[in-house]
């Protein structure tokens, strides 16, 4: 143990040991508190993870929920740290409670954000399931703009995970909070992503009412590779549905939806490939 880690674990004693005679809780927490961040500093982690915990019963029984939810999103910290990323759940949805219950929607969002962004990479259900409570924190607050930051969060790994059915739900309402907000430039791309999930569905019939729906929103780039695309599949063509999903264009969307073109099964016209091969198509 180096100098400085024994220094940090005595002040930890130190402040554990003056709880006793704190004046209310709210000091006695915030002498947790402290305690608990010098352990972190020593990498002390399960010490530094009791203290933190005592520190919220402190807080929540001086009614103090704002700092309760910041010393759980210590411990969400804490769980990085060491690696122990499911954990992150159950912590992350009590702060999230009880930045509500203080009336702070917009942290109770942020700290979801962020848990999410933390599991994203190695437990991308695990993320899925914190968009989605932000989604819904913020449209309980009519926050239009984030709602659609979070709708986009979502749709983008129900993709990567193939939830196919449950992206095509995803996306439509992303579509119609960015018409809210009039963020028309993001219609385009999503009308072309909601397709793509459509023809993996080998839903055409719903591609087609997703185009006459929204096709008026696209720019003219997005309205060609649309048009030229669903002819393909009217007149199952497959080399040339490969073609338009191999173009530049969706290649370069964002990448979730462009390896999804990948795997849009092709129409079986006579002689044709049944599937979208990747490599062999379009190049």
């Amino acid at each position: 143990m180096s100098t400085l880690d024994a220094k940090k674990i005595e002040e930890a004693e130190a402040l554990l040991g003056q709880t006793a005679s704190a004046a209310n809780e709210y000091a006695k927490a915030g002498m947790y508190f402290k305690a608990a961040s010098a352990y972190r500093s020593a990498k002390s982690f399960d010490k530094s993870k009791d203290c933190f915990l005592k520190a919220i019963d402190c807080y929540e029984n001086n009614k103090s929920w704002f700092h309760a939810a910041k010393s759980y999103e210590q411990i969400i910290l804490l769980a990085k740290e060491t690696d122990q990323l499911p954990e992150v759940e159950n912590y992350a949805n009590r702060a999230c409670c009880l930045y509500q219950q203080h009336g702070s929607p917009e942290a109770a969002a942020a700290a979801l954000d962020k848990a999410a962004k933390m599991t994203e990479s190695k437990h991308p259900e695990l993320a899925l399931g914190f968009y989605k409570r932000a989604l819904a924190v913020v449209s309980i607050a009519e926050s239009t703009h984030q709602a659609a930051e979070f709708a986009s969060k979502v749709s983008r790994i129900l993709v990567r995970l193939k939830k196919y059915e449950e992206a095509s739900k995803a996306l439509k309402k992303e579509i119609s909070l960015n018409l809210q907000t009039k963020s028309f430039g993001q219609v385009g791309r999503l009308v072309v992503a909601l397709i793509l999930v459509q023809l993996t569905l080998q839903d055409f019939s719903d591609a087609k009412k997703t185009f006459k729906k929204w096709g008026s929103r696209c720019d003219p780039q997005e309205v060609n590779t649309l048009q030229n695309l669903l002819q393909a599949f009217d007149d199952e063509d497959a080399e040339l549905a490969a073609k338009m999903l191999a173009s530049p264009f969706i290649r370069h969307m964002d990448v979730e939806y462009a390896l999804l073109s990948k795997d849009v099964p092709l129409p079986q016209g006579s002689g044709q490939m049944p599937k979208n091969g990747g490599d062999n198509a379009g190049n």
